[in-house]
């Protein structure tokens, strides 16, 4: 009787680990690498049909190839040695659609915040003064959006190896659709302070620039040009992760 009342909690541990056996799984985006992505996703299985992923990911400062290629040729490079970083939390419950436990086709409705910053810009910026002289003043510019977007994933997930430990998850497509807000700011690279003529031409210039569906706000003082941004953040996903069940 004693024997059977020692072996009683062990017998309920090893049925409660077996139960939460193979719940939890840690991936890894691999495709999102050849982007300087560095990213993890955590998902707990809740039962058969339904999970809850979390992820995180962030691009380390760098260059943005698609950008120096858009403007290699319109603005004379300014934007060549332009730096960018992007932070990513997404928080993804998933419903299966598989026989299998959390296994096969799935579709995920997400949320997702992002952060993104950019400095090393360069503009700028020309006019004729009040005594008909010619002015230039290049700007470093320097910037942060903050995203709060939801969309949907399309996928597929397979359990592989002998013990079907080892996870593939293929995201086939995903899209989001948000609104963004931010900031830019640009101080004259010489350190001398903007004159008030200075800083009225820069306001006008600013001012009239044809951005679609973007709002923006614009006011300068004799430091900086301050720029406060606010507009629709959309995005696409895709790729192929990897990992391991637990």
């Amino acid at each position: 009787m004693k024997t059977q009342l020692l072996l009683l909690p062990l017998m309920v541990f090893n049925i409660l680990n077996a139960q939460q056996e193979g719940k939890n799984i840690i991936k890894t985006n691999v495709t999102a690498y050849a982007f300087r992505n560095l990213n993890i996703t955590y998902e707990r299985s809740i039962n058969r049909t339904f999970s809850i992923s979390l992820g995180f990911s962030t691009i380390t400062n760098g260059d943005v190839p698609i950008i120096k290629k858009y403007f290699e040729d319109q603005v004379d490079n300014e934007f060549n040695d332009i730096q960018m970083s992007m932070t990513s939390l997404t928080i993804e419950p998933r419903i299966y659609l598989g026989k299998n436990y959390n296994n096969g086709f799935y579709f995920a409705p997400y949320y997702r915040y992002t952060k993104l910053k950019m400095d090393n810009m360069v503009y700028n910026f020309s006019y004729t003064d009040s005594n008909n002289v010619n002015r230039e003043i290049p700007f470093n510019m320097s910037g942060d959006i903050s995203a709060n977007s939801f969309g949907l994933m399309l996928g597929a997930q397979w359990y592989i190896g002998k013990k079907k430990n080892w996870v593939l998850d293929w995201w086939i497509v995903g899209g989001h659709y948000g609104f963004s807000s931010g900031n830019v700011i640009g101080r004259p690279k010489s350190g001398m302070p903007l004159s008030a003529e200075d800083q009225e031409n820069i306001l006008e210039e600013v001012n009239g620039f044809d951005i679609p569906i973007i709002k923006y706000e614009v006011d300068a003082d004799s430091k900086e040009v301050r720029v406060k941004i606010d507009g629709p953040w959309a995005g696409l996903r895709s790729g192929l992760s990897f990992g391991y069940r637990f």
